[in-house]
């Protein structure tokens, strides 16, 4: 039989063997710690906190060597060829570029081995010492995964910056960490001559892409930097091999500067041990995670949930193939009509998502859907109700049968949206909300395992196990971590609170970060050591434990605000609530102390919106226009009233007014980050006029 059907049918195993006991099965069980009181649980299954899931092996270094040696002719990375590129003019006049990719070519374990060999002996060449820091400043690709790997070969940290990361707080983390080398995309390089008289210590810049930018010849001629390819520094190290010069579990990995919400970014400091417990306990989660994998990478490899997922895999003997949140599927923006999207060229059969690209593809399924229409949407929904009414009783007998007529009458097209052979799906950076959970699991037919951490404990914290159906929650503690729940008095959030306790979450254990890098009072602030030598990191987050030993969060501190009565609001909890109204690409609650009432930003779903003016006879020449007439502004509103009575938010909890936006929020605009969340500030700034036009109207 084929390991890819062997794998297909592990999940249904899996959920047919635990269904009945997934309300009794305890999950996390409470555990004697140090430090602050508080109420804290472990994983049930991990007495004592894991740090490494393989035999010998304390750092990523000599975790991926050991892959490489063990895997050497299988497909580690595979990069899709460009066939053509096209521009397109919508009606409007604005103009997309339009790709059309070829199938994917692979590198071997063995092939990259020594690629990586290489890379790390011309780094040593050209003059870079190990106790100098590397920046990897560019979208994710194969590269991006050799630069990293091949600077852990010679132990030089590496900081990590977002491709979409402005002027300020690019030369801010260059400058601070004081970066000699930086590798990027050729992109990513124009950016750097744009400010390079502001960069300090920058004394060469190794670019991903052969050809190098024209612009950057400056720079060599003013003899401010060396300039290079990334194929000249491989041949280099070929010409001039040095031997390894491998890291320690203590040493530093990566420094990783987060886009932040507010204010210049941070850099967190993450040992090689930090990053290698949370991979190790991701690999005791997932059930089956081996060789025969096929994992699609597209999130920013800046994100530690990135990096801990490449490294996984690769630490596992699968293959990982490389695309972007723009080439995804076959509709993506920048997929030519009629040509494969990055998933169905693939065909992937693990991935990791963060929620905004989650409730993309529920919105284009339900979109799809409803345009058909007439027998196809009837037969949809029934098939999704009944789908509901067997997770809400047993998946055993003929309910079991139903679900596999079920998957392959109607959800098999949905499938193929993302390949049609996902077996389990990751999903972090942000709460999930249950409707968007719940309809992925029904229609991809595989679970999402939804995680909670922070940058600052790598992603460590928690994750939904496979057998776990439940949602809204994000899973029992990980094994390499404690969750503890801390009473927060001022917020009325209590461990005594009845039915369950709640309370700000502190996370402990061998993935809790060194700090922040040049910033020791903010460390101080929010990492703290125990009596008994434990590491704890303060979120910030509020949460509460079922059970089941399971976290569900259920607000934020800083986005608490106090409204004029007294009334509290959590502006999270809302966005999280109304963002499933079909009318909504995104939005921002706002709450002013000195009003009895919240309003929001919203950016308005074009397509939804047109259709539903265009089902109303409604003429607009723009979609700007189409925004600002006062009938579309009422039926919005009117979505965001039904979404708030459907989860049940009070009154003084819906905006009572909204502001419709007509061009989307990107981290190329500064508003969000490069995980798609808020930046809340920069929104206020950026729509200061707009919010104060709400209170007075």
């Amino acid at each position: 039989m084929s390991p890819y059907i062997v794998g297909a049918l592990v999940p249904l195993l899996v959920a047919l063997l635990y269904q009945n006991s997934k309300n009794t099965k305890k999950r996390g069980v409470p555990v004697d710690v140090g430090g602050e009181p508080g109420y804290a649980i472990r994983n049930s299954r991990f007495p004592i906190l894991l740090e490494t899931a393989w035999e010998g092996v304390s750092t990523l270094a000599q975790l991926f060597e050991l892959a490489c040696k063990e895997h050497a002719d299988k497909y580690l990375l595979g990069t899709r060829t460009l066939i053509s590129k096209d521009t397109q003019v919508s009606a409007d006049g604005r103009s997309f570029e339009k790709l059309h990719l070829g199938e994917y070519e692979w590198l071997t374990y063995g092939e990259v081995f020594e690629k990586v060999c290489n890379f790390a002996s011309g780094l040593a060449h050209l003059g870079h010492r190990s106790e100098e820091r590397v920046a990897i400043f560019a979208d994710t690709r194969a590269e991006w995964f050799m630069a990293l790997q091949g600077s852990f070969r010679r132990n030089i940290s590496v900081v990590t910056i977002y491709a979409s990361l402005g002027e300020e707080a690019l030369c801010y983390s260059l400058n601070e960490t004081e970066v000699t080398t930086v590798i990027c995309g050729n992109k990513e390089l124009k950016k750097l001559v744009e400010v390079s008289g502001q960069l300090d210590t920058v004394k060469r810049v190794i670019c991903m892409d052969d050809e190098i930018p024209s612009s950057a010849s400056l720079e060599v001629q003013s003899g401010r930097w060396r300039v290079v390819s990334m194929a000249d520094v491989e041949k280099l190290g070929r010409e001039n091999p040095v031997d390894a010069v491998l890291p320690l579990a203590a040493d530093i990995a990566v420094i990783m500067y987060t886009s932040g919400s507010t204010g210049l970014p941070k850099g967190v400091m993450m040992t090689h041990g930090n990053v290698l417990a949370v991979v190790s306990s991701v690999r005791t989660i997932v059930p089956g995670l081996e060789s025969n994998d096929v994992y699609l990478a597209y999130l920013p490899l800046a994100h530690i949930l990135e990096i801990a997922a490449e490294n996984l895999v690769a630490g596992v003997g699968s293959a990982i193939g490389y695309g972007s949140p723009l080439t995804l599927t076959d509709t993506s923006n920048k997929i030519k009509r009629g040509t494969k999207g990055d998933a169905t060229a693939l065909r992937p059969t693990v991935m990791a998502a963060v929620p905004a690209i989650l409730d993309r593809v529920r919105e284009g399924v339900r979109k799809k859907v409803d345009e058909k229409g007439g027998i196809t949407k009837k037969l949809f929904d029934f098939a999704y109700a009944r789908r509901i009414s067997a997770i809400n009783g047993s998946w055993f007998g003929a309910r079991g049968l139903e679900m596999l007529l079920w998957n392959f009458l109607v959800f098999r097209k949905v499938r193929a949206i993302l390949g049609g052979r996902i077996r389990f799906l990751l999903s972090g950076g942000a709460p999930l909300s249950g409707d968007t959970q719940r309809f992925i699991n029904i229609c991809l037919g595989a679970p999402i395992g939804q995680g909670y951490g922070l940058t600052e404990t790598c992603a460590g914290g928690t994750f939904s196990e496979f057998d776990d159906t439940s949602v809204g929650r994000v899973g029992n503690p990980v094994p390499c971590s404690y969750i503890k729940l801390i009473d927060w008095p001022e917020g009325g959030y209590l461990i005594s609170d009845s039915p369950m306790p709640r309370g700000e979450i502190v996370i402990g254990g061998p993935s809790v970060t060194v700090g922040y890098f040049k910033n020791e009072a903010k460390s101080k602030e929010v990492y703290k050591v125990d009596e008994r030598g434990m590491r704890w990191f303060y979120t910030g987050d509020i949460g509460q434990f079922h059970a089941d030993g399971c976290l569900e969060i259920i607000d934020r501190k800083k986005d608490i605000v106090k409204l004029q009565h007294g009334e509290y609001v959590s502006l999270g909890k809302v966005e999280a609530a109304l963002i499933v109204s079909p009318y909504v690409d995104n939005m921002m609650l706002h709450a002013d102390p000195f009003h009895s009432y919240c309003v929001a930003l919203v950016v308005a779903a074009q397509p939804a919106l047109e259709e539903w003016a265009s089902k109303r006879g409604i003429a607009f020449a723009s979609f700007a226009e189409l925004c600002e007439k006062e009938e579309t502004i009422k039926e919005v509103q009117a979505s965001l009233v039904k979404a708030a009575k459907a989860a049940r938010l009070e009154k003084f909890e819906i905006p009572a007014k909204i502001k419709l936006l007509s061009d989307p929020w990107t981290p190329e605009t500064g508003l969000v980050t490069a995980a798609l969340k808020l930046k809340r500030e920069a929104i206020r700034k950026a729509f200061s006029e707009e919010l104060s036009k709400l209170y007075e109207s």
